[in-house]
């Protein structure tokens, strides 16, 4: 699963009838203790003024504070006597720009951290597997293995040939328009045990669009990897590189060497509801030398696959 996504609220002393409202109903010590409660739960007004041991008249003005400022959401459900305001948390992170200038965009980086197992589609060929922190998951070298559910606890996953696809929320496009994405994470070659001379053309694509393709010189192993637990062989593969592929206007790169001409507008970011990313070794590829995919209790790197968008406040 990907971690869980900031509601996110972005003010300014341009709208300042906006931001007025939205201090308001914060400078208040009752409506802080509010907002805390939801935190992780959703109340009626009857529970939240029993929890902060205040009369239900008083927390109800102060949840129609909130409410008109668009920090909380306010229901009517039925109840034991007529209906009940149910009360949840609308917003997670507020953003105030005191000093806009000429309207100029503010540049902010979003991050989302997807777990290794976490793909939705695969085609990949033996050799393969997947491990867990604890153990295999299913049996190795069975592309079937794949489809088991238990893949979301992977932290090692290997194939031949073929790919894995993972899908990224864009959601955060929603406030601004995408200057930068970048993808991190660690990765090797695929060898019998390892072989630290065993060259892969490793390939990314996002939303279809072929990235550009780097060449793994070897599936590491010789000495343990940082992070593997105890009981993984040592005969095995131990470690991987960290590699950093980056979009912007002027092309595509891997950690900062020139890679391809594809631009960030080549990839529609916006046109679906998610961003695709594709990760694997083509079969028509130079060097088929599989991959190795780790996650943040093997290898080297405490990670999973990163992805790190950059984006503006305005569509201009």
């Amino acid at each position: 699963m990907t971690d869980y996504i900031a509601k996110q609220v972005f003010l300014s002393t341009e709208d300042a009838e906006r931001l007025f409202s939205v201090s308001k109903a914060l400078a208040s010590e009752i409506r802080i203790e509010i907002l805390k409660l939801l935190n992780t739960d959703s109340l009626n007004v009857n529970e939240i003024a029993e929890k902060l041991g205040i009369p239900t008249s008083t927390a109800a003005v102060n949840v129609k504070f909130l409410e008109d400022a668009g920090l909380i959401l306010t229901e009517l459900q039925p109840g034991v006597r007529g209906s009940m305001k149910l009360c949840s948390r609308k917003i997670d992170l507020i953003n105030i720009e005191l000093s806009p200038q000429n309207n100029a965009a503010v540049v902010n980086s979003f991050y989302i951290n997807m777990p290794i197992g976490s793909y939705i589609d695969c085609k990949v060929s033996p050799t393969c597997g997947i491990m867990s922190e604890k153990a295999c998951i299913d049996v190795e070298d069975n592309p079937r293995s794949f489809y088991n559910p238990e893949r979301i606890n992977a932290q090692l996953i290997w194939f031949y040939k073929g790919y894995v696809e993972y899908r990224f929320p864009n959601s955060i496009l929603q406030h601004g328009r995408a200057n930068l994405l970048e993808l991190s994470l660690e990765l090797c070659s695929e060898a019998p045990n390892y072989r630290n001379n065993w060259p892969s053309d490793i390939t990314l694509w996002i939303n279809d669009i072929e990235i550009g393709t780097w060449t793994c010189p070897g599936d590491f192993g010789g000495r343990r990897g940082r992070l593997n637990p105890q009981w993984w062989p040592d005969a095995s593969t131990q470690y991987g590189m960290l590699k950093t592929w980056r979009i912007n206007s002027e092309g595509s790169s891997i950690d900062e060497l020139p890679l391809s001409g594809i631009r960030l507008e080549d990839l529609s970011l916006n046109s679906r509801d998610y961003i695709s990313v594709r990760i694997g070794v083509r079969e028509d590829a130079a060097n088929v030398g599989g991959i190795n995919i780790f996650g943040d209790k093997f290898g080297d790197h405490a990670q999973n696959i990163v992805m790190r968008i950059d984006y503006s406040n305005n569509f201009e």
